[in-house]
């Protein structure tokens, strides 16, 4: 049965089961709630385990029937997420933060650039462009991984490829490993491709390496600072802007973020 918090105070923490786990990879994993709550693609919320912590996680899914997050195993709340199974409860409040401007987009042409577990905060702007396709102009797809057996997602490929052009690269392949699809660094492919900065915005999430070279190839591309959204990677404590752990260019990524528009954030830098 799908649960509905009728409450407006979302930093209290309320107990969900999980509908359902699935592994993405091999430190990957996603776990859905049957939550229905409004949401923008973007969004984090708080999950904890009462006696081991509490960690900010994005969601990673668009719709109104559940939600999902999708978790790299990095550290002790992550691993302990990891350990749980289908019909175990753990802890939420939120959604927090500011997500993509969805709405005030439809139109434009949008590219997605989504390095490793980066490609999660993702995923839920590409559902909803999915679910609303006629409102969107030209949409490409560049998602690079690790390796073969870093490739998260693997369920949403043929719908993804079906509705936008695709390009998804790995950066090395393992010996014996079966694998036919493009080698290399996805900023390799995106210096090659022609794409145009016309009615165009461009969504990157993903390593910070990755996320700087993108963003210099698309500056000599023509796109400006004001056609560029990041998703900011911070560890985030209180969600609501009291302890600024969060802080980068005096702006709170719990509140102001963690999608920022890149003339907002052009530094990049922790204060």
């Amino acid at each position: 049965m799908t649960k509905t918090i009728k409450t407006n105070n979302k930093y209290i923490p309320f107990p969900f089961k999980i509908s359902k786990k699935k592994n993405e990879s091999a430190d990957t994993f996603t776990l859905r709630l049957d939550w229905q709550v409004d949401h923008d693609p973007g969004q984090f919320i708080q999950v904890s385990i009462p006696g081991i912590g509490e960690a900010p996680i994005s969601i990673s899914s668009y719709s109104k029937k559940y939600l999902e997050i999708s978790i790299r195993k990095v550290g002790n709340v992550t691993n302990a997420l990891f350990n749980l199974k289908k019909g175990d409860t753990l802890l939420v409040r939120g959604p927090y933060g500011k997500g993509y401007p969805m709405d005030n987009l439809k139109g434009n042409n949008i590219i997605f650039i989504g390095g490793g577990c980066g490609v999660a905060p993702l995923k839920g702007a590409i559902e909803y462009v999915e679910r609303k396709r006629k409102e969107f102009g030209d949409v490409i797809l560049f998602i690079g991984y690790r390796s073969p057996g870093d490739i998260l997602f693997s369920h949403k490929q043929k719908i993804w490829d079906d509705n936008f052009k695709v390009h998804l690269s790995v950066d090395t392949i393992p010996s014996k490993t079966c694998y036919s699809g493009n080698v290399g660094f996805i900023t390799q492919t995106i210096e090659k491709e022609k794409i145009t900065n016309e009615n165009t915005v461009v969504f990157i999430c993903g390593p910070p390496i990755m996320m700087e070279k993108s963003i210099k190839i698309l500056k000599s591309k023509g796109f400006n600072n004001k056609q560029i959204f990041i998703s900011a990677e911070r560890l985030m404590y209180c969600a609501f802007g009291l302890c600024c752990h969060c802080m980068i260019q005096g702006k709170l990524t719990c509140l102001d973020g963690p999608v920022f528009r890149y003339d907002e954030v052009i530094n990049f830098k922790t204060d």
